[in-house]
């Protein structure tokens, strides 16, 4: 039995240790930093601070080799393994968010396959950064997007999956776990699905790297995104893993500073991947701290730990709620569905005026539609909105007991 009172872990970061009177439940937007990624970021400038890949003395060599460490470091953790069972680093690209990650396949990828009358088949779960692009890239090939639509519960069904992935579906483009219904998508069936048919999976991983364990190749992706703010990292940083055979099949999709072999008047040799999609110079003190971040996320924490007590501190939350009959669950009514994420409304109740009242007792929740507008239009969440609670291993029971009386006092509030 997990014991979710006791607490090990909010020393470790910086913001919640000099800040006890807050209850941060919004990790499913931004996770809060451990000090040893915040102090990896600050080592990296004052020890090794030069622009990796462009200088032959020591610092530049260093930081390249930093750099070239957390990619493998990406790879191993992604399960993305070469033809002899190597960490593929070279297939780790380095963006700026996991937007821009979706971003480059949709744009250097897509209309590579893409002719019109082709599909393109998208969850009604998806953030907008894993639909917007779709659409863009529909439009300009004259494909066609279809949408898989679940159960009220959030289930994708096996007939959902042979309804809407057939023989025009050239990519199939889905969250790993939905950011508002905390969902676990079946990755691997629409896997099976697309491939059975020559097309290529898509998958959003934002979601899913800050709370489980990932296979790339036991999920049968093409493509996996997910940013490191929401795994303990900086803002910033992002990353896209791709088949190699892909990614070199690719242009990029922004030009200039190291992403070339050489130049002439009239035209250019591009470098090898994945340089060749990182042009300019990169963050390179931010891929540096998303390694220390990931390092105690996996190896000081555990994924093991984490999801135990995520679980834990879920249930917990889902029996606190069911105490308060104005309260509406959206989602699975099963707790151990909820990766971390609960949104809900307080029935009469804006949810902007809920997270307001909410923060004037130091509980920080998200309220609006969470940048996944069509799914809750799908749902017909009234007002396009909804409150979300997101828990991270860092939460004890004491965050809950906030959070659930703070609810209590939102609804005397308008129910006086």
């Amino acid at each position: 039995m997990i014991d979710i009172e006791a607490n090990p872990y909010k020393a470790d970061f910086p913001l919640l240790a000099g800040k006890p009177e807050i209850t941060f439940l919004d990790s499913g937007a931004t996770a809060q930093r451990p000090a040893c990624a915040l102090d990896a970021q600050r080592s990296f400038y004052e020890t090794m601070n030069a622009n990796p890949l462009r200088g032959l003395y020591s610092l530049s060599v260093e930081a390249t080799e930093a750099i070239a460490q957390v990619r493998a470091q990406i790879a191993r953790l992604l399960g993305a393994v070469d033809e002899r069972g190597r960490a593929a680093a070279r297939d780790i690209v380095f963006t700026h968010n996991a937007s821009e990650s979706l971003n480059l396949v949709a744009k250097s990828f897509a209309p590579l396959v893409l002719e019109p009358g082709d599909e393109v088949a998208i969850t009604i779960m998806e953030h907008h950064s894993n639909l917007i692009p779709w659409q863009q890239a529909c439009r300009a090939a004259g494909a066609t997007l279809v949408y898989l639509y679940p159960e009220q519960d959030g289930t994708i069904t096996d007939e959902e999956i042979a309804a809407k992935v057939g023989p025009r579906t050239k990519i199939v483009a889905a969250g790993h776990v939905s950011n508002v219904m905390g969902v676990e998508n079946p990755i691997a069936k629409l896997a099976d699905a697309v491939h059975a048919h020559g097309g290529y999976l898509v998958v959003d991983g934002a979601q899913s790297v800050p709370h489980m364990t990932v296979d790339v190749r036991a999920l049968g992706a093409d493509f996996f995104a997910f940013s490191a703010h929401k795994a303990l990292g900086p803002m910033g940083i992002g990353v896209l893993w791709g088949r190699h055979e892909l990614l070199e099949q690719m242009p990029p999709m922004l030009t200039g500073g190291e992403m070339i072999d050489s130049v002439t008047e009239q035209d250019a040799v591009w470098a090898p991947v994945p340089e060749k999609f990182e042009a300019g110079t990169q963050d390179a003190a931010g891929i540096y701290a998303t390694g220390a971040a990931l390092t105690y996320l996996t190896e000081t924490v555990g994924y093991e730990a984490v999801a135990e007590r995520e679980a834990a501190l879920v249930a917990y939350t889902m029996e606190r709620l069911a105490e308060l009959p104005y309260i509406g669950i959206i989602g699975p009514a099963e707790a151990a569905r909820h990766h971390g994420v609960i949104s809900f409304n307080v029935r009469g109740i804006h949810p902007h005026d809920v997270a307001s009242i909410l923060d004037m007792s130091g509980v920080c929740i998200r309220a609006g539609h969470h940048c996944a507008q069509p799914l809750l239009t799908w749902l017909g969440v009234e007002n396009l909105a909804c409150c979300r609670a997101s828990l991270a291993f860092y939460n004890d029971k004491s965050d809950v007991d906030r959070f659930v009386d703070g609810l209590a006092t939102v609804w005397s509030t308008f129910n006086a």
